[in-house]
């Protein structure tokens, strides 16, 4: 019997756009925050920076305009009765942890054994994405990964298995770097058969 994932909250935007500071705004904040870092605004190398930050951040944070679910939608399903698991591994990407902004980077093995349908491999390449840009917590975001693809495709058994150096440890605080944070999260057949989830972890392992 697969097993039923318990349901997180799914956000698509922060704010209602009404609620959200215009782009003036936030370059006004980006310079107070040269101002308090001990910096002039106005100089020549940080005249710019505002705008460049603003940018930079648009991107980083771009998966909040868009809607995991939807990218899951179209499917295949001549697929001659494949049943197999289906891994795309070292998927890499970049994100930024919730608690002091500070990057996240790190590579993911996003595997599920289909029931009847498939979906695009660059597919869950974008779910990655969608998830990693945008305010996180490893932990969150493997789940919401795996519990998306659960929702959508009704696999069989969805792994997920996320590999990634955090710099608000390793740059900061603790300055430990070299060292990585290894989270899963196993649904269906990869939570309940052990050989099953045993061959995805090798999988994973194999590309140390």
């Amino acid at each position: 019997m697969k097993s039923q994932p318990r349901r997180l909250e799914r956000v698509a935007v922060a704010q209602a756009p009404s609620d959200r500071p215009n782009r003036a705004e936030v370059e006004q904040a980006i310079r107070t925050m040269i101002r308090w870092a001990g910096d002039d605004p106005a100089r020549d190398g940080l005249r710019e920076t505002p705008d460049r930050v603003a940018r930079a951040f648009e991107e980083y944070f771009s998966g909040y305009a868009q809607d995991p679910t939807e990218i899951l939608q179209k499917t295949f399903e001549e697929i001659e009765g494949y049943d197999e698991m289906i891994v795309l591994r070292g998927v890499r990407f970049e994100s930024h942890c919730e608690h002091h902004m500070a990057p996240i980077v790190g590579r993911a093995w996003v595997a599920y054994i289909p029931q009847g349908r498939v979906v695009g491999i660059s597919k869950l390449a974008r779910l990655v994405d969608i998830y990693a840009k945008r305010l996180q917590i490893q932990e969150k975001m493997t789940a919401q990964i795996a519990n998306t693809i659960n929702d959508v495709l009704n696999p069989e058994g969805v792994g997920v298995i996320i590999k990634a150096t955090h710099h608000c440890m390793t740059t900061r605080g603790a300055h430990k770097p070299g060292t990585d944070l290894v989270t899963s999260r196993m649904l269906g057949v990869f939570r309940d058969n052990a050989l099953t989830r045993q061959e995805l972890l090798g999988l994973a392992n194999s590309d140390d």
